[in-house]
């Protein structure tokens, strides 16, 4: 048999199950099937993945087998295998092969091409992001030691490694740095890297055409998923319902996952409870907000990295007054050595005040837990001990939580540093008071306004 018959009768057997099953379930199982090759009245179909043969032989198996009997009396049955990428041998303890060695092909047809299951779906992975050059402090060497064994592991370590922590600390600068290892550690392992706004984009594209099974097969047959900013699918009760299951089938199967978010697992809002107990059950990294120690730290390697000189009193002037989070600390540099370049001048302490002037007054303004509690009190009509006091009265409470609340939202103190300056509370009372505060916010509209009130007059 010749291979341009063989081909036509598997274009003939492609019609029909097309015709058979309809688009959406011949383009989702099986337009991936590729023809390998046929060996003594045996065809072999080959497909990228494990989940994806399993799926086929259950559900249409026979009806392939039939098919090609219809077409050749010499085809006495099908095997489909898998082989993952081009040119690759099938997989021998994935295909399961029936004892006895097989005869050698009677006809081999070209080798089974990458489809659309294999290809690179995740989002670009940032080449400034290594852990070679992430700057290491106690607010951050928990989360970058859990981020460096997951990478270097060949098998799962923590799942689901969980990183959380404020706007620019580094969580996703870990992310990168993993799975820039990862790859070059072991470029067969697959990974995929990107936002969970972009998870949500490709789930309701999936829903739209009518293709969520080829939805699922991309992200459940990964050797390691990173989802980063997990917090803005609260809410979406679809595309969690989605993530729930991918989760499961891939902590099943062994497969590691990362999750970044802004909050823990159990504060993310919007998240049914399921899916944050899941989050939690791994390993729960924080990334606290950065000490002066760790700015003068990230000053220095990246000014190293741009091949300048910042005299030590500009580094330390920048470490003391640019604190919110390393973002901004490395765009206030850059803007100090851009000005010097541009003009000629040196780098000096009066130049640095002078081109960051309004970063500088923004930063000045930081306000503080004690400035948010005395507003609170007047307020609302108490004392200001009230704001470090033992009383649970309700009078005294939701004031208190209002403070925690706005507290939590206008400045860059930890959890555990605001329970601090409430009489030394644990970080659980302030984390159950924003929760309360923000429920209250979205049942009360005048609640509501009264809180917008005090941050206005808190920020101006």
């Amino acid at each position: 048999m010749n291979d341009d018959a063989v081909r036509a009768q598997w274009n003939r057997v492609r019609g029909r199950l097309r015709d058979e099953f309809g688009e959406a379930a011949f383009k989702s199982w099986l337009n991936p099937l590729t023809l390998a090759d046929v060996r003594n009245g045996q065809v072999r179909i080959c497909v990228p993945t494990r989940f994806l043969r399993d799926w086929v032989v259950t559900h249409y198996g026979d009806r392939i087998r039939t098919l090609w009997s219809k077409e050749n009396a010499a085809i006495n049955g099908v095997d489909i295998v898998v082989l993952p990428t081009s040119g690759a041998k099938p997989n021998a303890a994935a295909n399961e092969p029936t004892a006895g060695k097989a005869p050698p092909p009677a006809t081999l047809l070209p080798p089974c091409e990458p489809t659309a299951a294999s290809e690179e779906i995740g989002a670009p992975l940032d080449p400034r992001y290594r852990f070679d050059n992430f700057v290491v402090g106690k607010p951050n060497e928990f989360a970058y030691a859990a981020a460096r064994r997951v990478a270097e592991s060949d098998t799962v370590s923590f799942n689901p490694l969980f990183l959380y922590g404020g706007v620019g600390l580094g969580k996703t600068h870990l992310m990168h740095a993993v799975a820039w290892h990862i790859r070059e550690r072991n470029p067969r392992r697959s990974v995929i890297y990107l936002s969970a706004e972009k998870f949500m984009y490709r789930f309701v594209r999936a829903l739209r055409f009518q293709d969520t099974m080829a939805f699922k097969e991309q992200f459940r047959s990964v050797d390691v998923l990173m989802i980063d900013d997990v917090q803005f699918i609260g809410g979406k009760d679809s595309t969690q319902e989605e993530f729930f299951h991918t989760f499961n089938s891939l902590v099943d199967q062994g497969r590691q996952i990362i999750i970044s978010a802004d909050k823990s697992p159990s504060d993310l809002q919007g998240m049914e409870e399921r899916l944050r107990s899941r989050l939690g059950c791994g390993l729960v990294a924080d990334i606290h907000a950065t000490s002066y120690e760790l700015r003068l730290g990230i000053i220095g390697a990246k000014a190293e990295q741009m091949g300048v000189e910042v005299p030590r009193k500009v580094a330390e002037f920048l470490a003391h007054k640019i604190t919110s989070n390393v973002r901004e600390l490395e765009g206030a540099l850059n803007r100090v050595v851009a000005h010097a370049q541009l003009v000629g001048r040196d780098i000096t302490l009066e130049s640095t005040q002078e081109v960051l002037h309004d970063l500088l007054r923004a930063n000045d303004r930081r306000i503080t837990i004690e400035e948010i509690q005395k507003k609170v009190a007047e307020h609302f009509n108490i004392r200001l001990a009230d704001m470090h006091s033992a009383r649970r009265a309700r009078q005294v409470a939701r004031p208190r939580q209002v403070a925690m609340y706005l507290a939590k939202q206008l400045t860059s103190r930890s959890l555990p540093e605001i329970g601090r300056k409430f009489g030394g509370r644990d970080h659980t009372t302030v984390m159950h008071a924003v929760k309360k505060v923000e429920e209250l916010r979205d049942a009360d509209s005048s609640f509501d306004e009264d809180i917008e009130l005090l941050r206005r007059m808190l920020e101006t």
